[in-house]
Formats: C-alpha cells, structure tokens, sequence
C-alpha cells in the first residue's frame, strides 16, 4: 500500500511521530508519537492546507511517498465507530484517546481512520514504535509542487 506525508524539507526522512509527538493532534495527544499519512497525494495536500498558511506557495515541504508492506497488520475504524465529536475543533479527548490507546495497545502497526476533511477518503496513522516497523518505508521524496491558481481567489 502507498501513502503520503507532507513534510518540511528538513524532516522528509523522519518517521519517528516526533512532531506529532509534540504537538498532538486529532488522533494523539501531545507526548504520544504517531505518524499520520494519507491514502493519496490529494488528500494530503488538502491536509497540508489545513495546518500550514496558503497566502503563498510553500517552498520548504516536501510530499513524502511511503510504502507499507502487504502484511502490515492494520486496525480499521468506521465512521459508525467514532464518538460523535470526532470532526470537531479544536480535537476532542475521544479521538486522541482512541489513537493514544491504538498506541499503547501497540497490536497493529497502522490505524486508518475517515478523514474528516475529505469524505469517504482515509488516513493511515502508523506507530513507529511497533515491532514491524520496518515493514514501513520511504520510497519517494518530491518537493510541494501547487497549482499557482490555487492562491488566486484568495
């Protein structure tokens, strides 16, 4: 399975969930490392423009293509699944918890979870602290390439 990652320039090579690990997010809280990827380059790009300014064209990123083995053991969540809160902001305690315990059970090398910002689309959050990690890697790196247009109606 392929995925991808924005990333800034400087760590288009980490997969260890550090910045995550830092800042929290939707599916972790702040302490807990997590590695959060999307099924395809659009819907990543889309993430990307939610937590980074788009008044320009980001020249220090990169999108990061990933490969995750066949035998991956992956843990699926269904939007029936989720608490009722999960798409709101700022993150609900719910879906952080639900990717802190994915992290700390550390059955499943990856969780894929509905994106909020793309229906019926999915991201892959992969815990770099599992056993199989190494079933996880870096295949391609290319610079962030946005249509100019993008920021015309701005």
């Amino acid at each position: 399975m392929i995925v991808y990652r924005a990333s800034k320039n400087n760590y288009s090579d980490d997969l260890s969930g550090e910045g995550s690990r830092l800042a929290g997010g939707r599916w972790n809280s702040k302490g807990v490392p997590m590695v959060y990827t999307a099924e395809n380059k659009a819907l990543c790009m889309f993430e990307l423009a939610l937590h980074v300014s788009m008044d320009s064209i980001p020249t220090n990123y990169k999108i990061v293509k990933i490969e995750i083995s066949h035998s991956a053991s992956i843990k699926k969540i269904s939007i029936k699944n989720l608490p009722s809160d999960w798409r709101v902001l700022p993150y609900s305690n719910s879906t952080q918890q639900i990717g802190n315990d994915f992290i700390k059970r550390n059955k499943e090398l990856v969780l894929k979870v509905p994106s909020v910002v793309v229906s019926d689309s999915f991201n892959y959050l992969i815990n770099p602290k599992h056993k199989d990690i190494g079933l996880v890697k870096i295949i391609d790196k290319e610079n962030l390439d946005l249509d100019s247009r993008i920021l015309k109606n701005r």
